[in-house]
């Protein structure tokens, strides 16, 4: 699931997407989050190993945690440590934002997801969703427009070949 790309406008390019997060739920809002790392998770970062397919965020005693995010450690710089790869991770955000994101998770019922990580001024950021879950329906209907695009693209490209 680990996934390097080029440098983009930003200057960040990306470690890792959460394609899953974006089929199972409709994502209402967008956050960029610090992450407190250790440095073999860094290390590892930097290689490309981690997996955002079980995360989520949680909210305890007023601060964001990320949960369930994998970054299986290198053998050869975790040596001296003892690694838990899936092990809880402080989220780093203003004040206002976690306050506005806990309200929204308590009173509304919507859920944090992970949905990427990537390197911004050489700092690790997590982009968090504040969503909720699509139905089987809304599934269904994706797919089905998702190919539906890609026919469409088929049939364009052939007629202008064609013609």
């Amino acid at each position: 699931m680990a996934k390097k790309k080029d440098k983009d406008g930003k200057g960040g390019s990306t470690i890792a997407l959460n394609k899953r997060a974006r089929h199972e739920y409709h994502i209402d809002e967008r956050f960029e989050a610090g992450v407190a790392l250790q440095g073999w998770e860094v290390k590892s970062l930097r290689a490309g190993r981690i997996n955002l397919t079980d995360a989520y965020a949680v909210v305890l005693r007023g601060e964001l945690f990320l949960v369930g995010a994998s970054i299986p450690p290198l053998l050869s710089a975790s040596t001296h440590v003892v690694a838990e790869d899936r092990r809880t991770r402080k989220l780093l955000l203003h004040r206002a934002e976690i306050d506005k994101l806990v309200g929204a998770v308590e009173r509304k019922g919507l859920t944090l997801i992970p949905l990427a990580m990537y390197w911004k001024n050489n700092r690790a950021k997590l982009e968090i969703g504040l969503a909720h879950g699509k139905q089987a329906y809304d599934k269904r209907a994706t797919e089905k427009e998702r190919e539906w695009n890609i026919e469409k693209q088929r049939t364009l490209r052939a007629h202008n070949r064609a013609g």
